[in-house]
């Protein structure tokens, strides 16, 4: 045991003293380790001085040079620019030499054209002078002063303009009359010809059938309460007379006259005839008859194309069914000036859509002419206005008659398609008072000229034919008198279709053998 501890300790002295050893021995190493870098360091710090010197002396070269190239070119620079100035100099003072030339010359000729001026006014008045004696001695050959002869002058110049004027004007509404009225006829005829409307008579007065004598008393009632009651309702007047199984129903509403007239056939064909009765056959026609203007009102859209209507303004169309105007139908003649505009508007190549509303509408205020006062001109404005209907077409209403001059092209074509439906031969048909007095205003308008001798209206009004003073008129003057005469029949007359104003000029000597 003992030996074994002795064994450990030696052990461990040994272990201590070879540490001992190593420690010392790796100090004198770290130590000459030391010292060798030491001396590494600073041999790199003396060779890192020496780089640093040298870069400073290559850098102070390289900006030297720099400096010196700056220097160069900054040199060469302004050299350039005292050069640029120099020439620009040399040139400024070139052209100060040739204004210098220019201005000597521009006195010079100023004072030439100043010697011209003075000579030239010399010279006005010298021509003065002669013209003022020149003056004296034409008044003195001729006997007259000068305003006597300029007088003279303006007198024949007159004459002259005044023989050529109406000679142009002579030429040229020939030479128009002739192209616009080949193809005013062409297009015409031909809207007419496509547009063959057949045309009868309406009259104030409906004739209802009976199927015996015997229902004519029934008809009257006790007392005449029947006939009464139908009146009252209705507000027509019934005519029984002596005419044969027959009434007769008159009112001046045609649309009085028709719910009358289906309210009879019904009673007749009901043959129950009393008040009660009656009440309920008028009431029931007029339904129908309010179905038949709605009916009448899209047919009438139907056959022109025209679409897009109000359904009230529809209904007015559809009373046009029931108003006449000089015994023709309205509702039929506003449907034929609907395709009579539409035609001439696409023959000239205008808006036909527009042209048949404007058509179609023309007359929509008769629709009202009974029940509202005014005119149907006005009328029809108002309503077309009220239904929201286009400026052309409210337009076109109101110049179809002349009130207002027509401004659009549409209104023009209305205008003619008016006048063409009307003046359809059996088409209207005027009384004799009305036929009288225009023809009567047609010679008053001529006999207004002082120069007119006589007028005769002849050929029903289409033509008038005045007889003229010779002595106030001479043949060149004949037509500046025809086309004032024309132009006053347009502002006062109404008339369909046109008047030829034909004048004749006449000179006669009388004497007697004695």
């Amino acid at each position: 045991m003992d030996l074994i501890i002795t064994g450990i300790i030696a052990l461990a002295v040994g272990l201590g003293g070879g540490f001992a050893l190593g420690v010392l021995h790796r100090k004198k190493v770290a130590e000459a380790e030391i010292g060798s870098a030491e001396q590494q360091a600073r041999k790199i710090l003396e060779d890192g001085i020496k780089a640093a010197d040298t870069k400073k002396k290559e850098a102070l070269i390289e900006a030297r040079e720099e400096i010196l190239q700056t220097k160069n070119e900054f040199d060469k620079e302004i050299k350039d620019r005292r050069n640029e100035i120099s020439r620009q100099e040399r040139r400024i003072a070139q052209k100060e030499e040739i204004l210098d030339r220019k201005t000597e010359a521009l006195e010079k000729k100023d004072e030439k054209l100043t010697a011209k001026l003075k000579e030239a006014t010399e010279l006005n008045e010298e021509i003065e002078q002669l013209k003022e004696k020149q003056f004296e001695t034409l008044q003195q050959v001729a006997g007259m002063t000068a305003d006597e002869a300029k007088a003279q002058l303006i007198t024949e110049l007159e004459a002259e303009i005044t023989h050529e004027k109406a000679m142009k004007i002579a030429e040229l509404e020939e030479q128009f009359k002739e192209d616009a009225e080949e193809k005013a006829k062409e297009i015409l005829s031909f809207a007419i010809q496509r547009c063959a409307v057949d045309h009868a008579s309406e009259i104030t007065v409906s004739v209802v059938p009976l199927p015996s004598e015997e229902m004519k008393g029934r008809i009257i009632g006790r007392e005449g309460r029947n006939i009464r009651t139908i009146e009252t309702m209705t507000g027509v007047d019934l005519i029984i007379d002596d005419t044969p199984e027959a009434i007769t129903v008159s009112s001046f509403d045609p649309v009085r006259r028709e719910i009358a007239r289906l309210a009879l056939e019904k009673l007749i064909q009901d043959g129950r005839i009393h008040p009660t009765r009656i009440e309920e056959m008028v009431e029931k026609a007029r339904r129908e008859v309010e179905q038949t203007i709605k009916q009448a009102g899209e047919r009438a859209t139907f056959e022109t194309g025209v679409h897009g209507f109000n359904a009230e303004m529809i209904k007015l169309l559809g009373r046009l069914k029931y108003r006449t105007s000089y015994g023709q139908n309205v509702l039929a003649h506003s449907i034929e000036v609907s395709l009579l505009s539409g035609m001439i508007a696409d023959e000239i190549g205008a808006d036909s859509t527009l042209a048949r509303r404007a058509g179609l509408l023309h007359d929509i205020g008769k629709a009202l002419t009974q029940e509202v006062e005014g005119s149907h001109v006005q009328l029809g404005v108002e309503i077309a206005r009220k239904y929201k209907e286009s400026k052309d077409v409210i337009h076109a209403i109101e110049a179809h008659h002349g009130d207002v001059e027509p401004q659009t092209l549409t209104a023009i074509i209305v205008q003619a398609a008016d006048a063409i439906s009307a003046a359809r031969p059996g088409a209207r048909r005027e009384n004799l008072e009305n036929y009288i007095k225009r023809l009567t205003k047609l010679e008053e308008i001529a006999n207004e000229f002082d120069c007119v001798d006589k007028s005769f209206a002849i050929q029903a009004g289409r033509e008038i034919r005045i007889m003229v003073k010779p002595e106030s008129v001479n043949d060149d003057q004949m037509v500046l008198v025809a086309r004032d005469i024309v132009k006053k029949i347009e502002n006062e007359l109404e008339y369909p279709g046109q008047i030829k104003v034909n004048i004749i000029r006449e000179s006669r000597a009388v004497d007697y053998a004695k």
